[in-house]
């Protein structure tokens, strides 16, 4: 089965060409065409609603992290791309299997939905799809449970979105953003384009 190369697959490629002395135009060039080869991949590029089919679908973006399949056959596929990709893409199908839509659902339009007391985190996972692993936290003092995604905020900003959920009950306390401070001197990147 032929995969794809990672992204971090590309990056080492790229810096092994330009390490073995090769000229910067070859190394950037070769670097390029890999890059746009997976791109497809990331966002689904080129996948047509109507006409791709769910083997399409996967065959172009991967397996996806979770799905769930509704009571009329429709079926929705979850396609997170931390946790330096700040983007968690949403297949949605038809109960044909048949492309409708592809949605990147982290921003505020689907932050907007989480409802502090009422959403719970099975409602937050078919939302967003699943949070950063090495972010998500667990406080015993408060019995709060925290997730945390990668996103790009409405000033085209790195930033971080957090859910606080109550450990016991599984209800949503409260939801915030803020920068990501990374960047060189402590500062916010910027996003790159989305592919």
């Amino acid at each position: 089965m032929h995969t794809r190369p990672s992204g971090r697959r590309l990056r080492w490629l790229a810096m092994a060409i330009a390490d073995r002395g090769l000229k910067f135009v070859v190394a950037t060039a070769a670097a390029s065409v890999l890059a746009l080869s997976g791109c497809a991949g990331y966002a689904g590029k080129g996948l047509e609603p109507g006409v791709a089919g769910l083997a399409q679908v996967t065959a172009t973006m991967g397996e996806p992290a979770m799905q769930w399949r509704d009571a009329d056959g429709s079926l929705q596929l979850s396609y997170p791309r931390g946790p330096e990709g700040p983007h968690s893409f949403m297949v949605f199908l038809g109960p044909d299997d048949r492309l409708q839509y592809i949605d990147n659902v982290l921003t505020d339009r689907y932050f907007a939905r989480i409802v502090p007391g009422s959403t719970t985190q099975t409602e937050v996972l078919r939302l967003l799809g699943p949070p950063t692993p090495q972010w998500t936290s667990y406080f015993a003092a408060r019995d709060e449970l925290v997730w945390e995604w990668l996103y790009c905020d409405g000033s085209n900003l790195m930033a971080k979105f957090d859910v606080l959920f109550d450990g016991r009950e599984g209800a949503v306390r409260t939801t915030f953003s803020r920068p990501y401070y990374r960047g060189q001197d402590g500062g916010v990147p910027p996003c790159g384009q989305m592919p």
